[in-house]
């Protein structure tokens, strides 16, 4: 099949690879993840972790950018996200193994680079979920005040969370992550039956939202259709790509599904093209309620907003909700996402084994999921991430552009390699994709640059210390 490395396995040098042969043998060694999800579920997932809050706020600021034309922003953004979408789908049905970008960059680029983007990947899952968290409870606390119900604000925000006020800890983005956290640790079957309730609700949120609004459209708020000309709606796109960024975590789910080399891509497609189509529609409605500019003041809540303007100010309880339910879905595929990476770490020698064992009763990275959950849980108690959010986009741009270089790599050095799914275009839709994330990081803020290199800074020393060590490809 054009593999190479079979059997014996022993390798040094930075740039050692793992065969994609060995990666699939060791999901079937001793007690393993249990296969319960389906390309439905897979699709779900990935929508859970696309439609956070970027659907109910990043429209108003698209909006003063590009105006009505902001379709087509979120059009091209969904695009370039497709490019990475097809070279991350042609792996999950090539090398269907936990770790997304990490093993798929192991098989192809060698254990450095691998080693790199997986610690990357550590950085931007924890941060999302812990800085989700905070944004999750800002909603609700303000759902519960609704009912009268007022948490001390001491216990609302991680200090200095709120200039001029004394902060201790925010309880209830620490509660959620736990709740989350027991959750995926309890089993695949019942993480993806609240996943599934809560994506299906929250799409029918998104919906009532079109379905109410298309009646108070007017195709008047439309033109001028490109106010600010291409510029503006290339601005846009550079802002709204955000909103597409999670389907990568549907991957981590290669090892808990049972057929991936064709479910996995299908979840992964399937997913950012449903949500393309809602935040076309969703745009489409809200540009025709709202002249564009009427959106200055109101960038935090546009949806809501729009929905005022239509005289449906019933809505805002509504879209809270649908915000709500949208961050509970991201945090909880985030969360899965990181603790399988984690998970596919270890079992590769380069974190501790502790990281790997399997629970024998729940078939989970039991003692895995516990640390990495509490983790994330106690850095949105403690930490007020503010600009450390920012590192998120760029560990995940990184990551796109790694897993577009290697689909590439694999096709020059393993052309006789079975493939379910075949990426099309290459070399080109690969290069596309690479060209338009490494724009995206370029307009990046360089203190988001630096905090990263740090934190790969401290990685590298990782690797020299411990990885490179302990790695299994020391063993023959």
């Amino acid at each position: 099949m054009g593999q190479p490395m079979e059997g014996g396995n022993k390798q040094s040098g930075l740039f050692r690879k793992k065969s994609i042969t060995d990666m699939i043998a060791s999901t079937k060694k001793g007690n393993t993840l249990r296969k319960e999800l389906t390309s439905f579920d897979l699709t779900l997932l990935g929508i859970g972790a696309i439609i956070g809050t970027g659907v109910f706020v990043l429209t108003g600021e698209g909006a003063l950018m590009a105006g009505p034309g902001l379709i087509l922003s979120f059009i091209l953004a969904g695009l370039a996200c497709a490019f990475s979408a097809f070279a991350y789908a042609e792996f999950s049905s090539t090398v269907p193994v936990s770790g997304s970008a990490y093993t798929y960059s192991y098989a192809t680029l060698g254990e450095f680079l691998a080693w790199i983007i997986g610690w990357d990947l550590i950085l931007e899952y924890m941060l999302a979920v812990s800085g989700v968290s905070a944004g999750w409870s800002g909603y609700f606390k303000a759902l519960l005040a609704g009912f009268g119900i007022d948490i001390p604000v001491a216990l609302s925000s991680a200090p200095g969370g709120i200039e001029g006020t004394t902060t201790f800890f925010n309880l209830p983005a620490f509660m959620i992550v736990m709740a989350l956290t027991a959750l995926i640790s309890l089993g695949v079957k019942q993480s993806k039956r609240v996943n599934n309730i809560l994506v299906i609700l929250k799409v029918l949120v998104v919906l009532a939202v079109i379905g109410v609004g298309v009646f108070y459209v007017k195709p008047d708020n439309w033109t001028p259709f490109l106010p600010e000309g291409f510029s503006g709606v290339s601005q846009a796109a550079a802002l709204v790509f955000f909103a597409f960024i999670g389907f990568d975590a549907v991957s981590s789910a290669a090892e808990e599904t049972r057929n991936p080399s064709k479910d996995l891509p299908r979840g992964i497609l399937y997913s950012l093209g449903v949500c393309l189509i809602l935040y076309i529609l969703i745009n489409l409605v809200l540009m025709g309620i709202v002249p564009f500019k009427d959106f200055a003041g109101h960038t935090d809540s546009p949806v809501a907003y729009a929905m005022s303007v239509a005289g449906q100010d019933w809505f805002a309880g509504l879209v809270s909700i649908g915000a709500i339910l949208g961050i509970t879905t991201v945090m909880l595929v985030m969360l899965y996402g990181q603790t399988r990476i984690v998970y596919a770490m270890s079992r590769d020698g380069l974190l501790p084994s502790f990281f790997s064992k399997v629970h024998k009763k729940f078939r989970t990275p039991f003692s895995s999921t516990w640390v990495v959950g509490t983790a994330s849980a106690l850095l949105g108690g403690f930490v007020p991430l503010g600009e450390l959010a920012s590192l998120v986009n760029l560990g995940t741009l990184a990551a796109f552009v790694m897993i577009s270089i290697a689909v590439v790599v694999l096709r020059k050095t393993q052309p006789d390699l079975e493939r379910k799914f075949r990426c099309p275009g290459v070399p080109y839709i690969p290069a596309l994709a690479v060209i338009f994330c490494v724009y995206l990081m370029s307009q990046l803020k360089w203190e988001t640059w630096a905090r990263f290199l740090i934190w790969l800074g401290i990685g590298l020393v990782l690797y020299f210390v411990y990885a490179r060590k302990h790695s299994k490809l020391n063993e023959e």
